[in-house]
């Protein structure tokens, strides 16, 4: 699986802007109005070689209050929770502020590598002295960019870069077939699964949601070489409640960008709906 970097940080510091500018395009929406993205938006980039998933998140506000607010920072909590690498971006012409402070507690608590970006450095020479502030943080060396202006984005890549997992066996390129197996909790993927292996090696149960993540099996016959991706069920997204479940389905999504072929699975006791 690819790596997956997470953009974090509270509202309107340009966290949107930079995710563009990696994407190459402006998926996710961008203006001055704090909180414009609420949901997680995703892209496919490359840097040195080295292909990843990015993230982008709606700002964290640690002391808001409202539904909006709890849920955006429930999506940011599910992000950093996938990440490889979350990327911290803050905004050098505001200083340090008490929500940068709580946002640094929160990320070194998940024990993840965290690249601290100063955005809006946009006069770079003047600005980039205020970037110094920011190791009070202590997170490590701030990274001044802007992103508007594409300045200084290369040494976050190189940073990011350098803290990648090591590489994945299925991101290297060889001839083999990815079938993510698909379909809502308890409908006998893992069970379809298990019987083309011709073994249990995954977990079978008449419980609901027993497949948590999206795990890879390998498998070999005279047709060539596959990769099965027995993935959680995905139901409505009205009747997701638990964190952890809604953690399950975006790696389902995941796996589904990641295949070649996708395995579609139905009840034939339930009617369709």
């Amino acid at each position: 699986m690819k790596p997956i970097v997470a953009i974090i940080g509270k509202p309107n510091v340009g966290k949107s802007t930079f995710f563009n500018y990696l994407a190459g395009s402006r998926i996710s929406i961008v203006q001055d109005t704090p909180g414009v993205t609420r949901d997680r938006v995703y892209a496919e980039t490359n840097w040195r070689g080295r292909d990843f998933t990015l993230i982008d998140t709606g700002g964290i506000e640690p002391d808001a209050e409202g539904i909006l607010l709890s849920q955006m920072r429930e999506q940011a909590n599910l992000a950093i929770a996938m990440a490889d690498v979350i990327l911290f971006v803050t905004d050098v012409k505001q200083g340090v502020t008490a929500s940068d402070r709580e946002i640094a507690l929160m990320l070194k608590k998940s024990k993840k590598p965290i690249v601290l970006v100063c955005n809006k450095a946009d006069n770079f020479d003047k600005d980039k002295q205020e970037a110094y502030e920011f190791y009070h943080l202590g997170i490590g060396e701030p990274y001044p960019i802007s992103a508007t202006n594409a300045i200084g984005i290369g040494d976050v890549l190189d940073k990011i870069w350098e803290n990648f997992p090591p590489v994945y066996e299925d991101e290297k390129e060889e001839e083999v077939i990815k079938v993510a197996v698909i379909g809502k909790p308890n409908v006998g993927k893992s069970s379809l699964i298990n019987k083309i292996l011709g073994e249990n090696r995954t977990i079978v149960s008449d419980i609901a949601g027993t497949t948590r993540d999206a795990i890879d099996t390998e498998f070999t016959n005279e047709k060539g070489k596959y990769v099965f991706i027995d993935t959680a069920g995905i139901r409505r997204k009205s009747k997701v409640k638990e964190s952890i479940e809604k953690f399950s389905i975006m790696r389902t999504l995941l796996a589904i960008e990641r295949a070649d072929v996708c395995l579609m699975m139905i009840d034939a006791t339930e009617r369709c709906n």
